[in-house]
């Protein structure tokens, strides 16, 4: 994934000058790599990744999966980019109620028109540690388990880009080391490229490479990170 001064601006709430969120920011995210984006609390991260994962337009800029330049999309087609190539976990985890975890995991497939491969699901399910839940609907599950479901409904598809807004925001230790021990298995073993918006040191001690915002501007990047000495390695399989 490549991005080219990505420019995004939205009116003031009280009139006067427009606000603008992401200023003329440009960055790429390989295959195989972990990226993390931190920064404050209003620094534009999650309207980036927004941008990034087209699920909004920038005001300037251009961003392109692989070698397809996505901001010259129409609609349609656009639409139909994400749900193959990009996969995005939403910190609510944004599971149907009324859906088993099966259910929403292969959502997207089907609202797409594919199938998945046999046994393609299962096996998601199984590297995620929730193939006894399937059967399960959200509301009998854990904030964990809940959590990854919504990886696995990013993953399932096998998509070029993961994206993940504060993926470990709603989760305890325990649960946040096995969620990026599981991060960490898709970047290294399985060759995604993630790309992380996190307040957590715990995700920027993950990453291969640490993106700093402040006021809509990448402000620093350090490449490789340092891993936090306090958490154990990453082990092949989640």
């Amino acid at each position: 994934m490549r991005a080219e001064h990505l420019t995004r601006s939205f009116r003031s709430p009280r009139g006067g000058a427009p606000v603008v969120a992401v200023d003329d920011v440009s960055l790429v995210a390989t295959a195989g790599a972990i990226t993390a984006i931190t920064g404050p609390s209003g620094s534009g991260k999650s309207t980036l990744l927004q941008l990034l994962a087209a699920l909004d337009r920038p005001d300037r800029g251009r961003v392109w999966i692989g070698d397809v330049e996505i901001t010259r999309l129409r609609d349609r087609r656009l639409a139909a980019l994400r749900r193959r190539r990009i996969g995005f976990v939403f910190q609510s985890f944004n599971l149907v109620p009324s859906l088993t975890a099966r259910e929403n995991i292969a959502l997207p497939v089907q609202i797409d028109g594919h199938e998945l491969a046999p046994g393609r699901l299962e096996q998601v399910a199984e590297q995620l540690g929730i193939a006894d839940r399937l059967d399960h609907l959200p509301a009998q599950l854990s904030g964990g388990q809940q959590q990854r479901v919504a990886v696995a409904r990013a993953v399932v598809a096998e998509p070029d880009v993961v994206f993940a807004d504060e993926p470990t925001g709603a989760l305890d230790g325990d649960t946040a080391q096995s969620l990026l021990r599981l991060f960490r298995s898709l970047a290294t073993d399985h060759g995604h490229a993630l790309v992380v918006v996190t307040h957590d040191p715990r995700v920027a001690g993950w990453a291969d490479h640490v993106l700093r915002m402040d006021r809509g501007r990448i402000a620093s990047a350090d490449a490789p990170a340092v891993e936090d000495p306090t958490m154990p390695l990453p082990s092949a399989t989640p």
